[in-house]
């Protein structure tokens, strides 16, 4: 966490991959407290042992843990195999075929394994291959971690622009009453997900990703802005001086097409009341109370209609 300027604590994590593809989901980020990668290589097999199917949970992790093995001895990728046992001294051909039935969790003959010892094997690994039941390519790893490499560049050296892109893409599941309602308050309901474990509701687990790069924002130094009706986009976060301003998008049931039919109708000209923004707009009056409760509508009068005696 470091890079990012943070604490673990004020992240409310060991390391600092939230909103990261591949990296940033629960599940790894314990694969990375564990591991602790420090090269692209490491990365790579960190990759192929998250998308295994027994290759690290009751395996490598084990492995890992027990100092029996490294992260760089363990099997991550399928390829790992034919490349170990050929360089151990197997015959290229009964290497592959080990790797093909290891990946396709087939396991071993009592051949493969007496072949293997000969070879020196290990005992451990000749073990962890009887576990495994599927297993990701190198290739396809390295081109995950490529993509998620650049994104983490961005994290770090373009800060506003990586959070601006991931809460447009993550819009919907944005809750701007809560977030807006600063670091203290997002934590706290971090906490109390967590807390939910599998009960957790879908709809929470869904909200949960974007908390937590919501409160990483937050303990940058960086902060929200609420909607505001001649500066927000439809559905974009848009990069400001001053912080992050929500788009109309963001708050609660509003779509897509309403924001974008108020952003037509703003390109039109200001708006003299609530009325004419409806008008104008052809939003609803359930969209025109949620716009009034985030608070942007408050500069505008009800209706356009003068009173001659005041």
């Amino acid at each position: 966490v470091e890079p990012l300027g943070v604490s673990p604590e004020e992240l409310h994590s060991q390391v600092g991959t939230y909103g990261v593809p591949e990296f940033g989901t629960r599940f790894v980020r314990q694969m990375l407290e564990v591991t602790r990668p420090r090269t692209f290589a490491e990365l790579v097999r960190i990759r192929g042992l998250s998308h295994g199917t027994d290759v690290w949970l009751n395996n490598a992790q084990e492995l890992i843990e027990s100092q029996t093995a490294t992260l760089n001895e363990v099997i991550a990728t399928r390829d790992d195999i034919m490349t170990f046992l050929i360089h151990q001294g197997l015959d290229k051909k009964q290497a592959f075929k080990i790797m093909e039935n290891v990946r396709k969790g087939k396991g071993l003959t009592g051949e493969d394994i007496q072949v293997m010892e000969s070879c020196s094997v290990p005992s451990w690994y000749t073990s962890s291959c009887q576990k495994i039941k599927y297993m990701f390519p190198k290739a396809h790893a390295v081109a995950y971690v490529m993509m998620a490499f650049r994104i983490a560049y961005y994290k770090v050296y373009y800060h506003r622009e990586f959070y601006a892109a991931f809460f447009s893409v993550r819009a919907e599941d944005f809750d701007a009453e809560l977030i807006l309602g600063g670091y203290e308050e997002v934590k706290g309901r971090i906490t109390e997900i967590e807390k939910m474990g599998n009960g957790a509701s879908p709809k929470d687990r869904k909200l949960l990703p974007v908390l937590e790069v919501a409160l990483e924002m937050y303990a940058r130094g960086f902060r929200f802005l609420p909607v505001d009706l001649y500066r927000s986009e439809a559905t974009r976060f848009l990069v400001c001086p001053e912080g992050l301003l929500l788009p109309f998008s963001a708050l609660p049931n509003v779509g897509d097409k309403a924001a974008e039919s108020v952003v037509a109708a703003r390109e039109e000209g200001s708006f003299v009341s609530v009325e004419d923004l409806q008008r104008r707009a052809g939003i609803s009056r359930t969209v025109i109370d949620i716009l009034k409760k985030s608070g942007c509508l408050d500069p505008l009068p009800e209706t356009t209609q003068l009173s001659l005696f005041g």
